[in-house]
């Protein structure tokens, strides 16, 4: 099969030029979307132009709508030399699978068509009943990248993502703790003579843990707490030395809070944790000026306060704490999380063309099945369906009948 790649040449400029590229003929050439964001903050693309590349090579079209990568400090003219289109709006929602970030909102979904295929992030908590019920009525099938799971029981791209949150809570931390923006006026730690700033965190799993590390880092002290035994040794063994650790007990977490300068919530978005909340009341002992870093505050926040908010406006204070509840906190340090979403959302996309059709790759891949919210207009996501009262039906069983 031939297709076009365009290339630079030095004395002409841009050119296209053919190229032959072999291609199995069992693999499905798909027409991919990629919209610039219109939510506030979000500045990451869900591909590079080196995943690009990777998909073009293989006869895949991609159409790019001109600027979505310009906050991550991608120019349209990486795309293009990859084998992307730059196109309009329209045209990268008339594609056969759109890829985004953020979930659509309802001016967006107007310009889909019928039984498109959806990849963005779910965000349970800043979803309508309006955008689902227009998704429903498309036929749409939509994938929340970040509860896709693979045959370990692993979230990959929560693991990247969360990795990228748990360092960018402490930068967020040193920042808020600064007087730039009126804060207590504190660096986090390693100043000689001077107490460090105590660091509350809660989960011990991957966000956890890399906050942690950047914390001790800059020489704060850090108290982890988490609800499992396993997890809080594990912990411990992952960082190479001794960290304060505490399962959730009320009077210890406490007291822990009352001194605490910065109290991060790390949980993974997957855990059950409904049983579990800081308190208003315990909030309202905590020190004018701490910090409250949620960075679930679009699915199982922990903080009974928590409320969304954006890069654009991104905390409040109640009680005397500050609180930055960002959903999308990695947008911080968007060209990073780009590349880390683009690792997982290529080999997905690589395994849809070999599939031949999304019916085909849910029935044989499990991970891409678990993060799947709705097939052809049917919900079939429990947490969503009891949110907005809506009928739902389990996606095994939806599998097994087609």
């Amino acid at each position: 099969m031939e297709i076009t790649k365009k290339i630079l040449s030095v004395r002409f400029g841009l050119e296209t030029q053919a190229e032959m590229v072999e291609i199995s003929h069992s693999h499905k050439i798909l027409r991919i979307g990629v919209p610039k964001e219109i939510e506030k903050g979000e500045y990451c693309v869900p591909l590079t132009p080196q995943a690009v590349q990777q998909l073009c090579l293989q006869g895949n079209q991609v159409f790019l709508e001109a600027g979505a990568g310009k906050s991550a400090n991608y120019d349209d003219i990486e795309y293009i030399e990859a084998g992307a289109k730059i196109s309009s709006k329209k045209e990268c929602f008339e594609a056969e699978i759109i890829l985004k970030i953020a979930p659509p909102f309802c001016e967006e979904i107007s310009l889909f068509n019928e039984k498109q295929i959806l990849i963005s992030n779910l965000h349970i908590n800043s979803q309508t009943e309006l955008s689902i019920k227009k998704l429903i009525q498309k036929k749409i099938t939509a994938i929340g990248f970040e509860y896709i799971k693979d045959e370990r029981n692993f979230f990959p791209v929560m693991f990247s993502l969360n990795e990228i949150a748990g360092y960018t809570a402490i930068m967020v931390a040193a920042e808020y703790l600064s007087n730039v923006h009126n804060g207590k006026g504190v660096v986090l730690g390693g100043i000689t003579g001077i107490s460090p700033c105590e660091i509350v965190i809660l989960g011990a799993d991957t966000a956890g843990e890399f906050a942690a590390r950047a914390a001790f880092g800059l020489g704060a002290t850090v108290k982890i707490f988490d609800n499992s035994i396993f997890k809080l040794k594990n912990i411990q063994n992952r960082l190479g030395q001794s960290v304060f650790t505490s399962i959730l007990q009320y009077s210890v977490l406490s007291k822990a809070l009352k001194s605490a300068d910065v109290v991060i919530g790390a949980f993974e978005t997957s855990e059950n944790i409904a049983d579990f909340r800081i308190s208003v009341e315990m909030i309202k002992t905590m020190k004018r000026n701490s910090l409250i870093i949620d960075l679930n505050s679009s699915g199982n926040s922990c903080f009974e306060t928590s409320e969304l908010t954006n890069l654009i406006s991104p905390t409040f204070q109640k009680y005397g704490v500050i609180h930055y509840c960002v959903p999308n906190i990695t947008s911080r340090v968007a060209r990073t999380a780009s590349i880390a979403l683009s690792n997982v959302l290529v080999p997905l996309l690589i395994s849809l063309g070999k599939a031949g059709n999304i019916t085909s790759l849910l029935k044989e891949n499990l991970s891409i099945r678990n993060g799947t919210y709705l097939f052809n207009g049917i919900l079939t996501n429990s947490t969503l369906a009891q949110k907005f009262n809506l009928p739902s039906r389990n996606i095994d069983f939806l599998m097994a009948a087609f």
